[in-house]
């Protein structure tokens, strides 16, 4: 039998949805207008779900304010810490953090569903090096990380925003690489995988244009895909119909180009 939705779900209105759990606008006033790289889901959260944000939430989740610059190194007990942009519903996360548990993942996405779904293959897996934070990456990267504090940066099928008007909505983008560079430490990974072929064309244009970053590939083109990303769900469907994923593995430079 499948869980039902969360009664929290129908929650008198004015009440939180999730109480102790993620807020629906965490960096409120602090939120600027820009274009949005990613697209809000509305499915409903099952009453698991939502016992896990309610009781997880306060250990192992924060949400994205804009406020104050995050202790990495206390919240991951020391470990190299790697950023994922855009979870799903955390079961690839969730692996990977089972085979590599002396590295931790922080873990962003806006999917409130998938947000609880993943606190609770983390305590079931009884993995403490995954965190999860619910918000906006760029107010994360910009204005919540110090620089040179990340291992690696993964961001795995993204919305390819396939219509040519939403382009600029897609995440890699020089801005956003410009961004990123500075938080990544100097030989860190940037790993991207797309199944839609145009947005890998672009990513792979973008990406080998960029100065702070090189191809990890000698011949400058896709890598192959690395024993550590799990082939999920998702990506099997695509493959049965056709779809060929590429992976794209760039280090940042040594020394960041200057202004």
């Amino acid at each position: 039998m499948s869980e039902q939705p969360a009664a929290s779900a129908r929650r008198p209105k004015g009440e939180p949805r999730f109480p102790g759990g993620p807020v629906a606008d965490p960096a409120g006033s602090h939120h600027e207008r820009r274009i949005r790289s990613f697209q809000p889901r509305r499915s409903r959260v099952t009453t698991g779900q939502g016992e896990y944000l309610e009781r997880l939430w306060p250990v192992w989740g924060l949400d994205i304010d804009g406020h104050g610059k995050l202790d990495l190194n206390g919240m991951f007990d020391g470990l190299p810490v790697v950023l994922e942009i855009g979870f799903g519903m955390g079961e690839a996360t969730a692996e990977m953090a089972a085979a590599d548990p002396g590295t931790g993942i922080l873990a962003v996405d806006v999917h409130t569903p998938g947000q609880g779904n993943l606190l609770g293959l983390a305590e079931r897996g009884g993995l403490t090096n995954v965190r999860v934070a619910n918000g906006d990456a760029i107010i994360l990267l910009r204005e919540m990380l110090e620089p040179e504090s990340l291992d690696g940066l993964r961001v795995y099928f993204p919305d390819p925003w396939p219509k040519k008007r939403h382009h600029k909505r897609r995440i890699i983008q020089p801005d956003f690489l410009t961004l990123a560079a500075p938080r990544l430490k100097p030989g860190a990974v940037l790993h991207c995988a797309t199944d839609w072929e145009p947005y890998a064309e672009q990513m792979l244009e973008v990406l080998n244009a960029h100065p702070a970053f090189e191809n990890t590939q000698p011949d400058g083109g896709y890598a192959p895909r690395p024993a550590f990303r799990p082939l999920t769900r998702f990506e099997g469907q695509g493959l049965d119909k056709g779809h060929v994923v590429h992976d794209l593995l760039f280090a940042r430079v040594a020394e960041l180009p200057s202004d």
